[in-house]
Formats: C-alpha cells, sequence, structure tokens
C-alpha cells in the first residue's frame, strides 16, 4: 500500500512521502512498550508509512535492534535508514568519531542487529570536528561500493560541510530539525547561505526530524507536569519556565487555524512541513499505533495559498522561545563542524 501522497524522492532514494522515527521506542520519551512499538511499526507498514528511521546510538543498540526485529519477514517493503558516529561516554556524555576506522565497524555491527544485509540510506549522525569530512564520507562511499549502503546522508551538517561532502560522493539525504518552531535550515549563516538552499543546489533531499516539535505542536502539552518522570523534556528549555508559557501561545494559534480546517493542530503542523517542497520527507516519532494513524492522515490534508500564509506569519523563524538542546555541545546538539 502507497501513502495517500504518493512517493517521495530523497536523491536517487524512492520512500513514503511520510517517514517513522523510531527513536522513542528505545529512549528520551518515557518508558516504551516493546510489543506496542512492533506493532507501530507493522501497523505504519500497512499504512504505507515505508520509511523508517534509527540509529545506532538509540538505546544504545536496542533501537536497531528492536527494528530488526519488527520488518523480519517484511524487509522488501521498507526503505530502512540508520546512522554511526555518535556513541555515549561513561559519564553519560556523548563522543563524535568520524574516523573511517568507525565507520566500518559501525556498519558491520549495524548490520548484524537490524538483522539485513544492506542498509538503504546511512547518514553520519554528527560531523566530527577533529576527522576531516572527506575522509568519514570517503569511508562511507565504500560501503556502497562494497554493497553494504545504498545511499549517503548526513545530520545536522553546515552548509560548509555538505559542500565539502558531496565533493567526495553523492548525499542523496540531510536530516535536520524543522518544523513550525524550528525554522533554522532556512536562515542564512554568515556565508549569507542558508543549508536548505546549499542542499536543494545539489538534488540533496531533506528529512525534517521532530516535525511536530518534539510533540508540542500537537497541542496535548499542556504543563510540564504532562511528562513522565523519565522524559527528557521535563529538563528542555522549551518546556521550562517562561519560554513553556511563551511557546504554548504559539500551540494555541496553531490549535485554532486547525479547527477552522476540521484537523488535529499535529496534522496542520505536519502538513505545513510536507508542503514545504516534493523533496521534504518528515519522520515524526511515535511508539503507539494511535498517534502513527493520526500523523500517517496528515498526507491527506491541503494547504491553501492563504493557509501557508498564516503559518508564516504565526510561526515566523525564530518565534520559538528557548533553545534547541540542554546545552550546545555534542549530545544531540550543534556540534562544531568542520
Amino acid at each position: 500500500m502507497t501513502s495517500p501522497a504518493g512517493p517521495r524522492t530523497l536523491g536517487d532514494l524512492t520512500v513514503s512521502a511520510l517517514g517513522l522515527g523510531c527513536m522513542g521506542m528505545s529512549q528520551m520519551y518515557g518508558t516504551a512498550d516493546r510489543t506496542e512499538s512492533i506493532a507501530t511499526i507493522h501497523r505504519a507498514l500497512d499504512l504505507g508509512v515505508t520509511f523508517l528511521d534509527t540509529s545506532d546510538v538509540y538505546g544504545d543498540g536496542h533501537n536497531e535492534e528492536l527494528v530488526g526485529e519488527a520488518i523480519a519477514g517484511r524487509r522488501d517493503e521498507v526503505q530502512l535508514a540508520t546512522k554511526f558516529s555518535l556513541s555515549r561516554t561513561p559519564d553519560g556524555g556523548m563522543r563524535i568519531d568520524g574516523r573511517p576506522e568507525n565507520v566500518r565497524a559501525c556498519a558491520e555491527a549495524s548490520l548484524r542487529r537490524l538483522g539485513v544485509d544492506v542498509i538503504d540510506l546511512y547518514y553520519q549522525h554528527r560531523v566530527d570536528p577533529r576527522v576531516p569530512i572527506e575522509d568519514t564520507v570517503g569511508a562511507m562511499a565504500e560501503l556502497v561500493e562494497q554493497g553494504k549502503v545504498r545511499h549517503l546522508g548526513l545530520s545536522e551538517a553546515s552548509a560548509a560541510s555538505i559542500r565539502r561532502a558531496v565533493a567526495v560522493h553523492p548525499i542523496a539525504a540531510l536530516q535536520s530539525e524543522w518544523s513550525l518552531w524550528t525554522r533554522d535550515l532556512e536562515v542564512a549563516g554568515d556565508g549569507g547561505e542558508t543549508v536548505l538552499g546549499v542542499a536543494r543546489e545539489h538534488g540533496i533531499g531533506i528529512v525534517p526530524f521532530s516535525p511536530l516539535g518534539r510533540g508540542f505542536l500537537t497541542g496535548a502539552i499542556t504543563s510540564p507536569d504532562d511528562f513522565a518522570e523519565d522524559d527528557w523534556r521535563r529538563g528542555h528549555p522549551r518546556f521550562t519556565g517562561e519560554a513553556f508559557r511563551s511557546n504554548l501561545r504559539l500551540v494555541e494559534a496553531v490549535r485554532e487555524l486547525a479547527a477552522a480546517k476540521g484537523v488535529a493542530p499535529g496534522q496542520l503542523a505536519l502538513a505545513w512541513v510536507l508542503a514545504q517542497g516534493e523533496d521534504v520527507v518528515p519522520i515524526p516519532g511515535t511508539k503507539r499505533r494511535s498517534y502513527l494513524e493520526e500523523n500517517a492522515a496528515a498526507v491527506a490534508v491541503e494547504l491553501s495559498a492563504d493557509d501557508l500564509a498564516r503559518l508564516d506569519a504565526i510561526a515566523p523563524p525564530g518565534v520559538a522561545a528557548g533553545g534547541r538542546y540542554v546545552d550546545s555541545g555534542y549530545a544531540y546538539g550543534n556540534s562544531p563542524e568542520r
């Protein structure tokens, strides 16, 4: 079964219009139920949401194993994406390792955990500031030559890093945060270029993670007390203090427009991301079938030019209060790049 919106392309890779981010099935957003998580992946495939996103760092390998278990017997239906380069340190921090030898070791480990012979899309999760990106992408390209990987991607890379990477091997996809409350991809940097513009210049598709603002744009979160004790959002800058109260006003404006259109706020937020181009494939994450089904229906939501203009006015670049991460370090943040 295909998505109602039809397939989209990331470089030369054809995927479903909407993907499924699987991270929350293993970490960050409270306790997950393994049976429900696997059922969610099965339901995604039944609905035509066949582009699945994981990483070797999610649950320290647990997420890849779970995804591998879920797609066993259905591998041909799936466009499978995973990532490498991040790992946890003993003190709970993160390290980035883009060395060629680590590229090869991580790929072999991911193939084993996923139980597959080839990865459809292999991302460098964060650019390693200590290793020339040419060396990292060169090692990734060897995996393509060996038939272990089909397409290459980057995550949270700068415009400069993208230009250097594509000089070594074609890059199919750039995964970065993009939503109504995180529009950094559209903002010009010091060189006057936007990351979005440079990616498109090189035919690179965009894979927005957290397209629902880490769940905030669904309208379901009204208080920090809505989070479980082990949910990392309890300490997130955008979900605490005055920033939280300010961001609630943004969500309320989205909710009002969604109600006028007869759709859920999260569906409106996803429809906005989908409307940013045929080369855009958002990967909202969930660990429950009910939320998956609501998200999947967003591909049928049509936005008029007036709707898009109203959303741009409600949520211009920089509208969200608070930073994207708890700190600006390596842990899922804006790592320094070279």
